[in-house]
């Protein structure tokens, strides 16, 4: 990782806060599985990746995850959620934040999060199929699922959930880069002086 300045640290452990009391005002929305819950706490570290490159959202994204796993915990005592949230969140920023560097507009922005909510939707569904669940499954002595079952639940719950959430969290911030285009240039002009 690259070297932060003071002011891009204390800038990091700002949004890592407010990402992580973001975190904590999730919603389960009705048509999916009670165990999954949209949050708006990708929306400060995709900040971050903005003003400070993509490790500072990495790194948002690392420490709300600590925060919110010390501060809650988990019900496994293993962070198998919150390691599951830390990748979704960075398969979400990075992609966004590559391609809007390459293109730096509005309509530039637009494409690249429907970039970010693709690749946190398919990527997420192969690491549940995969990796999560199947941790989900060790660590709580449950009966392992046949695969019929998990791609089913893959299919209709996790996939369109993840899509759905990319697409809220893209409203949610595209209503505010129109506002906070400039700037966020600013600070990354600030940042790179």
């Amino acid at each position: 990782m690259k070297k932060f300045s003071v002011k891009a640290m204390v800038s990091i452990g700002m949004l890592s806060s407010i990402s992580y009391v973001l975190m904590l005002l999730n919603f389960p929305l009705p048509p999916f599985p009670k165990f999954l819950m949209v949050d708006f706490s990708d929306i400060p570290a995709l900040i971050a990746a903005l003003i400070f490159g993509p490790a500072a959202g990495i790194l948002v994204e690392l420490l709300k995850n600590m925060l919110d796993y010390f501060m809650t915990g988990s019900e496994t005592g293993v962070p198998v959620g919150h390691v599951a949230n830390f990748v979704a969140g960075v398969l979400f920023i990075l992609p966004t934040n590559y391609l809007y560097q390459r293109l730096k507009t509005t309509k530039g922005m637009t494409f690249a999060l429907v970039a970010g909510t693709v690749s946190m939707a398919i990527l997420m569904s192969v690491l549940n199929y995969f990796v999560f669940l199947p941790a989900y499954t060790l660590f709580l002595n449950m009966p392992a699922m046949s695969g019929p079952e998990t791609k089913q639940l893959i299919v209709a719950g996790i996939l369109p959930f993840n899509i759905v959430k990319g697409i809220l969290m893209s409203i949610v911030f595209m209503l505010m880069f129109t506002r906070m285009k400039t700037w966020i240039e600013r600070q990354r002009s600030f940042k790179n002086a």
